[in-house]
């Protein structure tokens, strides 16, 4: 097992980044859905996942842009999120410690649930009008 380290600098978000993606890119339920939509652009995915993480943990303003708008049509439910989080977490746990690692369990913890919930309504609204139609 790794030694574990605090969230310092941009290296341990790229390899907090990497690690969590390498899960992703090989989970049974969450792999189609990245690699459909993401496909071989993971060297820029990686890259702006990088930049959005520096922004929200070590507050180095690197990431512009609006990280709901690629999601909002993305085929996912509750269990996406929940595997997500799980993943999630379990990078951290295995390799992190400290206040950032905590606050990026947080962070990721409120962004799943924003996200869920725009999605879902998005959804919800998408079926009311084909229905309405």
């Amino acid at each position: 097992m790794p030694q574990q380290k605090e969230i310092k600098s941009l290296e341990e978000i790229k390899q907090l980044v990497d690690l969590f993606y390498e899960k992703v890119r090989k989970d049974d339920l969450l792999a189609d859905v990245f690699n459909r939509v993401i496909q071989d652009n993971w060297p820029a995915h990686l890259e702006k996942m990088y930049r959005f993480w520096q922004t929200v943990l070590l507050q180095e303003h690197t990431y512009q842009g609006s990280p709901f708008a690629p999601h909002a049509k993305l085929p996912v439910h509750g269990d996406h999120f929940d595997r997500w989080k799980l993943l999630f977490f379990e990078t951290i746990d295995e390799n992190f410690y400290g206040d950032k690692a905590l606050e990026a369990k947080f962070r990721a913890e409120k962004m799943a649930e924003m996200f869920q919930l725009k999605i879902d309504y998005f959804q919800h609204n998408k079926r009311k009008r084909f229905h309405e139609g």
